[in-house]
Parts: C-alpha cells; structure tokens; sequence
C-alpha cells in the first residue's frame, strides 16, 4: 500500500474513534445532557458554601436551574462532546449575602465558559476546550423515600399558584414505607404514594377534622392546598426545590427541603 494512503487512511481511522469517544461515556453509552439534571458539587479556586445548592437542569435545548440565588434560564447546545450554553435569559432579582452572589457569579461564568463536557463516575465535568475543569456537578438525587419538605406554593384551583398564609405551615414528609404525612395548615393529614422516575401518584388523602379559626381563609386555604395534591402526577427536582405537577404539566405544589441532604 502508498505511505501516504496508508497515513491518511489511519488519521481518518483515528479521527472516527476519537469522535466516537467524544460522545461516550466510561462505560461506552452515549452520553445526552437532555432530561438530566445536576447539582453543584466543587469548583475549582472556591470553597462552597454550606447549604447554598447551584443546580443545572437540561431539558429541551435550556439548561435553567438557581445558581444558588436567583433562578435562571438559558439556551444550550451540543455536538459530541462539546457544550455551549447561550446568553442568560431573564432571571429573578433577589439580592442575597456578597459571598452568596459571588459564589452565584462564578457558577454562571462556568456554565458560559464551558466549552465541553463529560460524565464521569456518575458526575458533570464542564471544562474549556483546552481541558481545564470548571465545574464539576453530582446527578441530582430524585428519591422522595425520607425526606421531608415545606411547601412555598400550591394551586389554588383557580389557574394560579399562590403562596402559603402567614402565620400557617404547609408541610410533606416522605416515609419509606411508601406514606406521606405532614400539616394542611390547620389539619394533619397523610396518604399513599407510589412513584417511578419522574412520575408521582398520591392519595387517597385522609386528613383529621378540626376547624381553625385563625389566621383568616385558614380552612380555604387547607381545602385548596388537599385538593392540589389529589392533582399530582409527577416530581420534578431542582437543587433543594421540589415541584409536583399535574398530568398536564401545571405546577400543584412547589416545596423546600427540610434538614440535611
């Protein structure tokens, strides 16, 4: 064979291989950012913060998650192994502790800046096109089994979800033995769930019968919120956030963590 037909012809042999692995993982699947999502683990020069959670969530060409202040949405794109994510869409504007914001600042500038990905051992590793690790985040946890929640939001029934009265606590606690219990606001109540992936059935719901009288639309309000949980279908997971949704997709209940984890 020609030198230089067999040079080239072992250049293209190794540029297929190396393409091929730019879009593998270790163990040899495919790797696809769509319908994953991650949480901050470690980044390079900067020491996390205890209990500030940075979470990214790739879904239908957006990556959107907190960066561990605000919420924020952004466009992204693929091809192999290399990432990039777009400019950053509109955001809230909370305004949190200096060390909080930069912290918040440099996980930004990581997902911007990164110009490749990979899976390894289960983790996110965003890096530069040259190899330098920018980021580097664990699969989000999705497993309600023992954790315990305080709800911020419910579906009133009326399109809208709204936020909890003051003075009231909303609360869901995930056993292991496949019960949710917790506070209606005035009442306990508790009931089956069951779920797979992302899907989530609850209920029936039974629930004590006290009537409070305070704070104002108390009763409305626990009434409401029971009724919204008949309507779950599924978990979405978002750093330390939990949303329940309808079959159609709405929001029913959004949740906080409790405790650890």
């Amino acid at each position: 064979m020609n030198i230089a037909i067999f040079r080239n012809t072992a250049i293209l042999a190794a540029s297929v291989v190396l393409a091929a692995c730019a879009t593998m993982s270790p163990d040899g699947d495919p790797v696809d950012l769509d319908g994953t999502a991650w949480v901050l683990s470690s980044m390079p020069g900067h020491s996390l913060l205890p209990d500030v959670v940075a979470s990214a969530r790739f879904e239908g060409g957006r990556v959107q998650g907190t960066d561990g202040c605000n919420r924020y949405s952004a466009p992204y794109t693929t091809t192999g192994s290399f990432l990039q994510v777009g400019a950053r869409g509109p955001t809230t504007r909370m305004a949190c502790p200096p060390a909080v914001m930069r912290q918040a600042e440099a996980f930004i500038g990581a997902l911007v800046r990164a110009g490749t990905y990979r899976v390894v051992d289960g983790q996110l590793r965003l890096a530069t096109t040259d190899g330098k690790v920018l980021a580097t985040l664990s699969a989000q946890p999705r497993s309600l089994a023992g954790t315990s929640w305080r709800v911020t939001g419910y579906n009133n029934g009326k399109q809208a979800v709204v936020g909890v009265l003051a003075g009231t606590g909303l609360t869901m606690a995930f056993a292991r033995d496949g019960k949710v219990s917790g506070s209606a606001g005035c009442n306990n109540f508790t009931a089956p769930y069951s779920g797979e992936g992302q899907a989530l059935a609850l209920g029936p719901v039974a629930a004590t019968r006290k009537i409070c009288a305070t704070p104002d639309r108390v009763m409305e309000q626990e009434q409401q919120f029971l009724q919204a949980l008949a309507t779950v279908a599924s978990a979405r997971f978002e750093g330390r956030r939990l949303e329940l949704r309808t079959a159609a997709g709405a929001l029913a209940v959004t949740l906080v963590r409790e405790g650890g984890g």
